[in-house]
């Protein structure tokens, strides 16, 4: 790929590479990247035959949308409106000066990976960025390597990790603060990130919501990326990124346990994971979240794992408390036996004493569970079956 053909996709508008879950604009439901509208929307869609219009229609109602502004009046006397630019790559802002540096840095850096080895110019040393164009930022705060990820610019992102290996550019965050390691997740490159990290890349670094490139890989089940990122990542790193909790107080097990990818948590446990970390937020362990998603199969790998049945949450309630409310028979006598006999029983409440007060404190499981137990209260055993 030639260098302006490069600069040329880069103007194209920018992919939305967020790896929160996105709003529907036509129902207010919140949807994943790359789902498809309601059912209802699509049958309306389908029920109502497209309109068709002349050519010379078109051409007209064009001419008259371009003479008015956002508010249909006329532009004229008017002085230019500002148009959306959230989705565009950002290189339209770079004044022209800095755009031409900017190719010709492109250019020059082409050049240079494409000679063997022992030829290529070694980058300069100092406190300061060795090239010009690790500098260059978009509104965004996307930096050119960001923009080849997203953009999937193979050529490019090669030539760039190539000369600025080891340096604090391939950790630049954008004002997401993404990385490119995140970046290459969320777009599903695996090689990206073998390179990323062979070249120095810091897979601990957090994004905006407390997620490392690790935790994206266990949210969406990623195995290709969670494989590259386990191993190629310092052993040191590694478990930093393995144990960390993001801002909502789970970390990579509890991500992937929630999710149901089997797979992910099976590694992870080999890898030295802690099977009985806790959620910060209320205290619940991975085999709590097995019973909250009733999950049977991997409520039996994670005991096969060494999953403690008798961890407590903060509110004092065991997995085997949170089978109340559900339906499933095989996950209750499953746990039963394994379940100490003074733990069998729920929690003395507090709802004599304190009736007229609300739920504050208490997860929507442990609520439920009490709501779903409540009758069986005061016996001394409890029978699963």
């Amino acid at each position: 790929m030639r260098s302006e053909d490069f600069v040329i996709r880069l103007k194209a508008p920018r992919k939305v590479v967020s790896s929160a879950p996105r709003r529907s604009q036509t129902e207010g439901i919140y949807t994943d990247r790359g789902s498809t509208a309601p059912p209802e929307a699509q049958t309306r869609s389908e029920r109502t035959p497209p309109r068709t219009t002349s050519p010379a229609m078109d051409l007209h109602r064009t001419s008259i949308l371009n003479q008015m502004d956002y508010g249909r009046d006329s532009k004229e006397g008017k002085p230019p409106q500002a148009t959306e630019e959230r989705l565009d790559s950002g290189l339209d802002s770079l004044k022209e000066e800095e755009y031409q540096a900017v190719a010709a840095e492109i250019r020059r850096l082409q050049v240079d990976c494409d000679r063997p080895p022992h030829q290529q110019q070694p980058p300069a040393a100092g406190d300061g960025p060795p090239h010009e164009w690790h500098a260059q930022v978009t509104e965004d705060g996307d930096t050119l390597l960001h923009l080849s990820i997203i953009h999937e610019a193979k050529d490019y992102i090669r030539s760039m990790i190539d000369v600025s290996k080891n340096t604090d550019f391939l950790n630049t965050q954008n004002d997401l603060r993404q990385t490119p390691l995140h970046l290459a997740v969320i777009t599903n490159q695996a090689d990206v990130c073998q390179h990323l990290l062979v070249s120095g890349c810091d897979p601990t670094l957090v994004d905006n919501r407390g997620d490392t490139a690790l935790h994206i890989a266990c949210r969406h089940g990623n195995l290709p990326c969670f494989s590259v990122i386990t191993q190629y990542s310092q052993k040191e790193h590694l478990q930093t990124a393995m144990a960390a909790c993001n801002y909502n107080g789970q970390n990579c097990l509890h991500l992937a346990a929630v999710q149901g990818f089997l797979s992910l948590v099976e590694n992870m446990v080999d890898l030295g994971v802690d099977v009985n970390a806790k959620e910060q937020h209320n205290g619940r362990g991975a085999l709590h979240l097995a019973v909250d998603q009733q999950n049977l199969s991997l409520l039996r790998l994670l005991l096969k794992k060494g999953a403690d049945p008798n961890l407590l949450t903060s509110g004092g309630h065991t997995p085997y408390h949170l089978t109340y409310g559900y339906g499933s028979r095989d996950i209750r006598e499953e746990l039963y036996s394994l379940t100490a006999p003074d733990l069998r029983e729920l929690p003395d409440s507090e709802e004599d004493d304190s009736e007229e007060e609300d739920e504050d404190g208490k997860s929507d499981e442990e609520v439920r569970v009490e709501n779903a137990a409540f009758p069986l209260r005061g016996q001394s055993s409890i029978n699963a079956t």
